[in-house]
């Protein structure tokens, strides 16, 4: 038990603690460096570069740079630069239209290090200097377009600008990669109040020309369907007399039927007509006429 627990404890401590030692003053020597996937160094000695290594994986410095090995680490420097690709997005570029309108324009844009001693000492701010001929190149690229193309066209925005910073970024060790003008918007305030102010009354005008056109439908389809009704109701009305003069024809052929539907109608317009019957017995011609002065009397008073 004692014997495992003494191994156990001769291995922790070679494996956490002995080994890393061991390994942390070979690299402090500059006996050998891991450059990870995507990374370069670039060593310098004396103000001169004597390595650069881009290779992903371990390597041996005492057969790159033989015995300048365990000075570079003393004596110069070591730069580690990663080599994936970036991305950079500015935001409102000032640029005006061929009609003068202030427009802002968002470019998006990717670099990537291609030359690590360019990238190191032949611009002081690699980064920010891409970024400037970016802006510059968008400003003079597309300044004085039509604002309808302005709006419409961005891939060939996107190659134009791409095409000015390309040559320029590589003398500075960037390989610039995608190009792509994401918004185009308006600068000045008053402007936008103005196209919102136009859009909503057109909103408007197109929506009272719907409605006059759906009312306009509506009284079109109602007059046609009072027409189309009045002509079938002067149709029915030019037929009546035929179809009344039919069935009184068939009817007076039988005498019988045809009094009693006459004494029949003449008996409802009677009691319809709201006249006054007065009933007097028979031989009464005195009575008579006292009835029918008296009616008279009636008749001038009302």
């Amino acid at each position: 038990m004692i014997n495992l627990l003494i191994a156990a404890g001769a291995t922790f401590f070679g494996m956490f603690i002995l080994i890393p030692v061991l390994l942390g003053i070979v690299r402090l020597f500059g006996l050998y460096t891991i450059v990870e996937e995507r990374q370069c160094k670039v060593y310098m000695l004396f103000g001169k570069v004597v390595a650069v290594i881009d290779e992903p994986g371990l390597h041996f410095l005492i057969f790159k740079l033989g015995i300048k090995a365990p000075l570079v680490n003393f004596l110069g420097r070591c730069h580690v630069l990663d080599l994936r690709l970036d991305q950079e997005y500015l935001r409102s570029t000032a640029v005006n239209s061929e009609e003068g309108a202030p427009m802002g324009i968002g470019i998006w844009y990717e670099m990537v290090v291609s030359d690590p001693v360019s990238y190191l000492f032949k611009n002081a701010d690699p980064r920010g200097s891409l970024a400037a001929n970016v802006g510059n190149s968008t400003v003079r690229c597309l300044s004085n377009m039509k604002l309808a193309d302005m709006l419409q066209d961005r891939h060939p925005m996107s190659l134009t600008v791409r095409k000015e910073v390309s040559p320029l970024s590589k003398e500075w060790g960037y390989n610039l990669g995608s190009v792509y003008i994401r918004k185009v918007h308006f600068r000045d305030a008053g402007m936008i109040k103005q196209i919102e102010e136009k859009v909503v009354n057109r909103l408007r005008q197109v929506t009272s020309a719907i409605k006059q056109d759906g009312t306009n439908q509506v009284n079109i389809i109602a007059s046609t369907a009072e027409q189309q009704a009045a002509i079938e109701f002067a149709k029915a009305a030019a037929m009546r007399p035929q179809i009344v003069g039919n069935a009184l024809k068939k009817i007076s052929q039988d005498p019988e039927i045809s009094t009693a539907l006459f004494q029949a109608l003449e008996t409802q317009n009677i009691i319809e007509g709201g006249a006054v019957i007065t009933v007097v017995p028979k031989n009464s011609g005195l009575l008579n006429q006292l009835l029918a002065v008296q009616g008279a009397k009636a008749s001038a008073a009302k």
